[in-house]
């Protein structure tokens, strides 16, 4: 029986788990979607999940306690001025886990961890026409090829240059002692 046994120790010493589970924990937050194996996505989600909550309650300790965890001020900074108030209503369960498929050298099971309730990346940019549309309609635009356009017609490219002769070392030496004397 496994009772009481709390975490994956996924072959690393103490100090190297902790340190790859602080940098996986910043890239997550900082682009909001990673990628990484399986075993790794479930131990992420013990450590990223309180870190959100805690950004839900922006004092000064919360800060400190956020920074002393993650180590970095810009990821603390989007962590209680973005993540907190996106997620304030949300009573836990911040990430989702998406199985993706095994990895190619050893076959070990990939996993995609996303924020949950994440803006749509072409949400932000209104002003083209044709993709946000097909965006927002979902996959369509991997279904219509796009139109072929005429190919610009090839320009001639200008003629090489002759290339300068390197001087020797003995000319180089000769030069330097003519402007010596």
């Amino acid at each position: 029986m496994r009772h009481r046994h709390g975490l994956r120790k996924l072959n690393r010493t103490s100090s190297h788990r902790l340190a790859m589970l602080r940098n996986m924990t910043n890239s997550l937050l900082t682009h909001e979607v990673i990628k990484t194996t399986l075993p790794k996505a479930k131990e992420l989600r013990r450590v990223a999940e309180p870190l959100i909550t805690l950004g839900k309650t922006p004092t000064l300790a919360n800060r400190r306690l956020a920074f002393d965890r993650l180590r970095d001020r810009d990821v603390v900074t989007k962590l209680f001025d973005e993540l907190g108030p996106r997620y304030g209503a949300r009573p836990g369960g911040y990430l989702r886990i998406l199985k993706f498929g095994f990895r190619i050298g050893d076959n070990a099971p990939m996993a995609l961890v996303e924020l949950m309730d994440r803006p749509e990346p072409n949400a932000a940019t209104e002003d083209d026409t044709a993709g946000s549309k097909e965006a927002a309609a979902g996959k369509s635009a991997k279904a219509t090829k796009p139109a072929k356009t005429a190919k610009a017609p090839k320009v001639a490219k200008p003629p090489k240059t002759a290339k300068v002769a390197k001087e020797t070392k003995a000319a180089k030496d000769k030069k330097s002692a003519k402007a010596a004397a």
